[in-house]
């Protein structure tokens, strides 16, 4: 090894240099980095939309590189587990995890002893995620937002609204909107998104705040109504349906993400290979498929851009996460 690349090893952090070392060992064979199988936590049950995006960027991984990328679900505590597990594996490429906004924004900000999400992360590339959608029942009457808030504002004792459980990413919405509009709001909470979207079309509640993908089919059903979206613009399966943004909240604007991520310390050019290859299988129309079936939008952003965002959500949403806790 040369003088400089030895330098260069030196002043790295410890695991910066373990990484640098099994990618250089790997090349200096006259190969690179996949040389086995990459594992890809999920940090969740199947069926969600972490696994659904895991498993649609995995397949496209596998192709790329002539390895095998496999899933393996490791879900538990909001997240937590599966993307300790990661943390905590070498920084060779060999361990990632399907991260996001729950998982790495909202978990930590609960139990701030688990993980530091930046610091003990390398941040790869967004895979997008389904925007969340103010949605009621059919039978409540009313077509609009500001129709809602007249509505919200002749009901005595407020009206109920649910959500997939307190400190939710659909929950931090509601509760936002409730601000936002000053209109007397009972929340709901749920554990998941299911049992809230079966009493809202039961109409055991009213109103509920949740991810589109989980509401899309009983709208298109009429059994629900969608009254925006937080989308940064229409969607063109629901072409209908106003943004938050259109109507003024701006600051709802915002979508349930899922990124792909691995251990603290992985070498950059890797982190930058998979960048590009990540956005690459995200435009192609295998995956511009799954995400329309399911809802979802994605973003072209570079790793720079990317870590600038991951550090700007947990800003935005971490103080009311903790604010939450604090209320119990």
């Amino acid at each position: 090894m040369q003088r400089r690349q030895l330098l260069e090893l030196s002043a790295a952090p410890f695991l910066g240099a373990m990484g640098w070392m099994g990618l250089q060992e790997a090349q200096a064979q006259g190969s690179e980095w996949p040389q086995r199988a990459v594992k890809v936590v999920v940090p969740y049950s199947p069926g969600g939309s972490a696994d659904t995006l895991g498993r649609t960027v995995t397949t496209g991984l596998s192709d790329y590189f002539k390895q095998p990328f496999v899933i393996d679900n490791k879900g538990g505590a909001g997240g937590i587990i599966g993307s300790q597990f990661v943390a905590n594996s070498p920084p060779d490429g060999y361990n990632l995890v399907v991260s996001g906004i729950g998982s790495h924004v909202i978990a930590p900000a609960e139990n701030p002893k688990a993980f530091d999400p930046m610091k003990d992360f390398s941040h790869i590339a967004i895979l997008g995620g389904p925007p969340l959608v103010m949605a009621i029942n059919a039978k409540v009457p009313v077509n609009d937002v500001k129709g809602f808030i007249e509505f919200a504002n002749k009901t005595a004792g407020g009206v109920s609204w649910g959500s997939p459980g307190k400190g939710t990413h659909g929950y931090l919405i509601g509760e936002e909107f409730q601000r936002m509009t000053k209109i007397d709001m009972v929340h709901v909470g749920y554990k998941g998104a299911s049992p809230a979207m079966a009493d809202l079309v039961a109409g055991q509640i009213p109103a509920s705040f949740t991810t589109l993908s989980t509401a899309s089919v009983h709208i298109q059903a009429g059994r629900l109504k969608a009254l925006a979206v937080s989308s940064s613009k229409r969607l063109k399966d629901f072409p209908h349906v106003p943004t938050f943004a259109e109507l003024g909240f701006s600051k709802l604007t915002s979508v349930t993400w899922f990124s792909l991520s691995g251990p603290a310390g992985m070498p950059a050019p890797l982190v930058t290979k998979l960048n590009a290859v990540v956005r690459q299988i995200m435009k192609g129309p295998a995956a511009q498929e799954q995400l329309s079936k399911s809802s979802m939008e994605t973003f072209d952003w570079d790793v720079p851009k990317f870590n600038q965002f991951f550090a700007d959500e947990i800003k935005r949403w971490a103080p009311m996460v903790s604010a939450v806790k604090e209320e119990g």
